[in-house]
């Protein structure tokens, strides 16, 4: 039997704009609505979370969870530079306060993915006047939420966009701006194509040196407000594994996607990591799944062990604790959900006896949600959402990992 530390936090998660509703003064609200959006669908009301977080919260907490992570959204709480939204800002604290009379540590995250619609006109995220945006930002969310913080994730997946590309997951940048999806959001927001920046397509040097100077600016003021609230940045850790004959470039990409990230969180609290699958390599670059093995609702592989060697490379990059901040399937079968929990969680346990500091472990997501590019087809969720009606139902994965989370132990 795997037995977790007393201290452990137990979680799940969610992202404002995939769970809220209507968040429209954001980047990817804009980018949804053109007519040739390379999203699926509209993401719309959502779970219209907004709403209803005091029974999903409650929810969560009766199903034996101790904490929750979820964003704070940006574009809402700051929708012109400079000024704050007093109800955006009231919003946040409820949903933080709900957490407390619960009894769910909240671990909030300051950007995942969507930024306002105004920091996209400035340049986005190749504008050196983004980190210091960004950092007002996380001063304010500090100063006036921060008594109710348990935690801090300044950024998601700060090296997503790299991911992406590199992994060919998605096309390079020259294509994607060729292409009408681009054009038409560009123009929607009043900036060139060659000017419209969000941040799932930041790939370039420039834009990672932009992406981890307005982490590092967050840090800075989070620490000058209120340095004992835990603060980290999370990263898509990837597993990365070579084929005979692709060694060397799978090195060069983990390289380029996890350790020179890793290599700039010295003084970070904790990293998070985010894994999902592995990612192979030959000597022609990333291949896709190998032949037999089960695919999710994402295509790719149904591989939970890769999360325990995204932790092992996380805290031999960065020297640092860490909390696993995102880890989940998406599967219409509630079984195979639990099955790749179950085996995921046997790495974490092989973690924690090796001494690796492991903070908690985060299921993703709380809800069947708006899943960016692939609408509302994936179902990562441990609760079912009715699109219809926003009726919530509990899947069965939800109340056996609840119960792993109120004992503490994961049974032979």
């Amino acid at each position: 039997m795997a037995r977790f530390p007393d201290e452990f936090f137990w979680s799940t998660a969610t992202a404002a704009h995939q769970v809220e509703g209507d968040n429209s003064n954001c980047d990817i609200w804009v980018m949804e609505q053109t007519p040739h959006s390379m999203f699926r669908e509209k993401s719309g009301t959502a779970c219209d979370h907004y709403h209803r977080f005091p029974d999903d919260i409650r929810l969560l907490a009766d199903l034996g969870f101790n904490s929750y992570r979820f964003s704070i959204e940006w574009a809402r709480v700051e929708p012109v530079p400079g000024e704050f939204s007093n109800d955006a800002l009231d919003h946040y604290r409820q949903m933080l306060q709900c957490c407390h009379d619960h009894n769910l540590q909240p671990f909030v995250t300051l950007h995942h993915f969507t930024s306002p619609i105004w920091l996209i006109q400035e340049g986005g995220w190749l504008s050196e006047r983004t980190p210091e945006r960004f950092a007002g930002y996380a001063r304010q969310v500090t100063e006036t939420l921060g008594d109710l913080i348990s935690g801090i994730c300044t950024i998601n997946e700060a090296n997503i966009g790299r991911v992406l590309t590199s992994s060919g997951m998605m096309p390079p940048l020259s294509v994607l701006k060729a292409g009408d999806a681009w054009q038409e959001a560009a123009s929607a927001m009043n900036v060139t194509a060659d000017d419209f920046m969000p941040f799932l397509f930041a790939t370039s040097d420039r834009a990672m040196e932009i992406v981890m100077h307005a982490h590092h600016k967050a840090m800075a003021e989070i620490r000058s407000i209120n340095a004992d609230i835990p603060s980290g940045v999370t990263l898509a850790v990837q597993d990365i594994v070579a084929i005979p004959g692709g060694e060397s470039i799978a090195a060069e990409q983990r390289h380029q996607v996890n350790d020179v990230y890793l290599n700039q969180l010295g003084n970070d609290d904790f990293v998070g990591v985010q894994c999902y699958s592995r990612h192979r390599f030959d000597s022609e670059g990333p291949i896709g799944p190998e032949a037999g093995v089960e695919l999710t609702q994402m295509g790719y592989e149904f591989w939970p062990q890769a999360l325990e060697s995204s932790i092992r490379q996380a805290h031999a990059g960065s020297g640092l604790p860490v909390l696993v901040t995102e880890n989940g399937i998406a599967t219409g079968d509630d079984a195979r959900r639990q099955a790749f929990v179950e085996q995921a969680l046997r790495g974490v346990a092989s973690c924690l006896d090796d001494g690796i500091p492991v903070l908690g472990y985060t299921y993703w997501s709380a809800l069947d949600n708006f899943e960016w590019m692939l609408g509302y087809e994936p179902t990562f969720g441990l609760i079912a959402v009715d699109r219809a009606t926003q009726a919530r139902t509990v899947k069965d994965s939800a109340r056996w990992l609840g119960q792993i989370s109120r004992s503490g132990e994961l049974p032979d």
